[in-house]
């Protein structure tokens, strides 16, 4: 069994029956990663894997702080035993770092280091460009129907609105090595 097939696996005994429509936007995130090929060379199966495990912390079978990078990532590490770089990206992906100050854990997600930023600029083109049914989106599409969910009190809410300049930098960037077909994903 390949390791995409096994992450795969992973992602949907945790999301396919319990969230369903976040199971959908998990194969439209890893479905995305597949078109980055090409560009990401040897790291192309690593994003995919990421892509598949972002978002396994909002299984309710692993809601621990409420955090799903968090939650998702030390389950990753302790429970099953992911490559640590994979880890990385699941706790870092889609500007966590901002969501963590607004929860109060920051030092909690500090237990993951920041992975490299070419890597996770490749894992936040890919989230933010698969709606919640797995359709491919644009980014502000992506941001706006984030926003709609939650109202302007709410962590999730004020946490996008201060990170929509980094993730928008983010995806730009990949999205011009895809134009520029320079196969090469530069950090920001």
């Amino acid at each position: 069994m390949s390791r995409t097939t096994w992450a795969k696996g992973i992602a949907e005994d945790l999301l396919a029956e319990a969230l369903p429509q976040r199971w959908s936007h998990v194969q439209g995130v890893a479905g995305r990663a597949r078109t980055l090929d090409s560009m990401l060379g040897e790291d192309a199966e690593l994003i995919e894997i990421a892509a598949w495990l972002h978002d396994v912390g909002y299984s309710p079978s692993l809601v621990r702080t409420g955090f799903h990078p968090l939650d998702g990532a030390r389950y990753l590490r302790d429970e099953v035993g992911v490559d640590e770089v994979v880890c990385q990206l699941v706790a870092h992906h889609t500007a966590a770092a901002v969501e963590a100050e607004e929860r109060g854990l920051t030092s909690e997600l500090e237990e993951f280091a920041r992975p490299a930023p070419r890597l996770l600029n490749a894992l936040i083109y890919c989230d933010l460009t698969a709606g919640v049914d797995g359709s491919t989106v644009d980014v502000d599409q992506r941001l706006a129907e984030i926003l709609t969910r939650y109202p302007p009190e709410h962590v999730v809410h004020r946490s996008i609105t201060r990170s929509a300049p980094i993730l928008r930098d983010a995806a730009r960037t990949v999205s011009r090595s895809l134009a520029g077909g320079s196969g090469e994903v530069r950090g920001v």
